[in-house]
């Protein structure tokens, strides 16, 4: 079986001239990341992947270019393309004297977004390198928000209206809450289940979480931390010294297992070259990856790496004395009040537990009919400290209510676990395991999940009380209303 590129759709989550503007059909102003969108959007569509490996090595990008890093530029390129088949640009969304925003349109038919939102960001000096690019599903303009700021009243009719048309198109399929501090506001499922037998999503649905199980293994780090047990400046050796790779041991540390600055990249292709299916355990996983090289010195640079919460559900278990899963379910579901929530093993029968269908064939390509396909055996049987588990709306704003009044973590803690340490792009950083963004000057804290057939996201607004909790088991779909109810939340 083919390597299904599971991590395809997070990574677009988390990563980018005047004479170029009548080439596009859209008028863009007379600044230097106008010039840079334009020169990307020329190499991209251009669909050659000769002229895709010059760009990369070029002096386009502010960070210089290793093999590894023009392997990952590549890669992108590569994915996008396949997903995409180009894009046309739609409308000027955005645009400063070092930012712009654009919403495109995929040249693809049946692309697995058809709207796609692209953001560059640029130095503020000659020659005006990239410091960033986001690309991210965006959303036909028929979704467009009225004018004005809206009640919660006024947002909830709104947004009861949009997931009913998004439904009806078989855009979405999942559940949504909304909360303000501890009242609920808007709670609803929406579509199916299990499209093989019709059965309709419930509130209480478990969806798989993607990577906000992170979420969790950074917050049971913190509790061994705020107890004395480990200190986010350990080296790996000290807790593992038995640790098989011993560079990775002694140079990376637990700070940058957190923050994804390790060095340690993923262990996809391992485990679909194991019998994926017999893997379990955390120490099953961690044996597949204990031989693999640091991709670059440890704290150098923020690289989203799955194989790091591995290493720390090793920790874990060596300090608690228990195994992962029982840590959690323990000393966070229990306490947070999470009764639906687990890493499940999905070759067994589990109540309630819904299936992902996505649009990507078993060689993690596009589907060129646009037919379903359910995601079984397109992610592992267990999931774990890097994420896979399950659980619902409902458990999530109890784990975000459980974060907040400082059940699971003290004051001091919860605050350092949360607060951005590693730049990830403009306004938004990267905590321990946590994502802390400024939206409209308001900030956000929390994680993403997504794979085919599975997206999930859990946002707490610090600043204004609400809490938002999407999940999905359509590609994308949870990203793309949360993001809706972003823009409705920092009018």
């Amino acid at each position: 079986m083919k390597h299904m590129k599971p991590i395809c759709f997070l990574a677009l989550l988390f990563l980018s001239a005047v004479f170029m503007n009548g080439a596009f059909g859209v008028e863009l102003p007379d600044t230097p990341p106008a010039g840079r969108m334009a020169e990307y959007l020329k190499v991209f569509n251009s669909g050659d992947e000769a002229t895709w490996r010059a760009f990369s090595t070029g002096d386009f990008w502010q960070r210089e270019a290793d093999s590894s890093i023009v392997e990952q530029r590549m890669g992108m390129f590569k994915t996008l393309y396949a997903d995409l088949g180009g894009m046309d640009i739609v409308r000027l969304e955005e645009s400063s004297h070092d930012k712009i925003s654009l919403l495109c349109k995929a040249r693809r038919s049946g692309a697995p977004f058809e709207y796609v939102l692209l953001m560059i960001e640029t130095d503020s000096l000659e020659p005006y390198r990239v410091a960033g690019l986001n690309i991210r599903p965006g959303e036909s303009p028929e979704y467009d928000l009225p004018e004005g700021k809206m009640s919660d009243d006024e947002m909830v009719a709104y947004l009861e209206d949009y997931l009913n048309k998004l439904t009806s198109e078989d855009k979405f399929s999942g559940t949504v809450l909304v909360a303000r501090d501890d009242r609920v506001l808007f709670k609803k499922a929406y579509g199916t289940a299990c499209k093989r037998y019709d059965v309709p999503n419930k509130i209480d649905t478990k969806f798989n979480l993607g990577s906000m199980n992170k979420m969790f293994t950074g917050v049971a780090i913190a509790q061994l931390a705020q107890q004395g047990k480990l200190s986010f400046d350990d080296p790996i050796i000290k807790h593992l010294p038995d640790y098989p790779n011993k560079e990775v041991a002694e140079k990376v540390t637990i700070h940058h297992l957190l923050t994804h600055t390790s060095g340690m990249g993923d262990y996809w292709e391992e485990i679909f070259a194991a019998k994926w299916w017999e893997i379990k355990t955390v120490q099953q996983i961690a044996d597949l990856i204990a031989d693999k090289p640091l991709e670059f010195e440890p704290g150098e640079r923020f690289r989203y790496s799955n194989s790091g919460p591995i290493i720390l559900g090793l920790i874990i278990e060596k300090l608690s004395g228990m195994s992962y899963y029982d840590y959690v379910k323990e000393y966070i579901y229990k306490p947070a009040g999470m009764v639906n929530s687990g890493c499940f093993e999905v070759d067994r029968p589990v109540p309630n537990l819904a299936i992902g269908y996505t649009k990507m064939n078993y060689n993690g390509e596009p589907d060129p009919d646009g037919q379903w396909y359910n995601n079984l055996f397109m992610h592992v049987v267990k999931g774990g400290p890097a994420g896979g588990g399950y659980s619902t709306v409902e458990d999530l704003f109890n784990f975000a209510r459980a974060l907040k009044s400082h059940k699971l973590l003290n004051k001091e803690y919860t605050e350092l676990v949360t607060t951005g340490k590693v730049d990830m792009g403009p306004d938004m950083k990267y905590a321990y395991l946590f994502g802390d963004e400024t939206a409209n000057g308001q900030r956000i804290i929390g994680h993403s999940g997504g794979a085919p057939g599975i997206n999930s996201r859990l946002e707490l607004y610090l600043d204004s009380g609400y809490t938002v909790a999407v999940m999905a088991n359509y590609d994308m779909a949870a990203e793309t209303v949360n993001r809706k109810i972003k823009q409705l939340l920092t009018r």
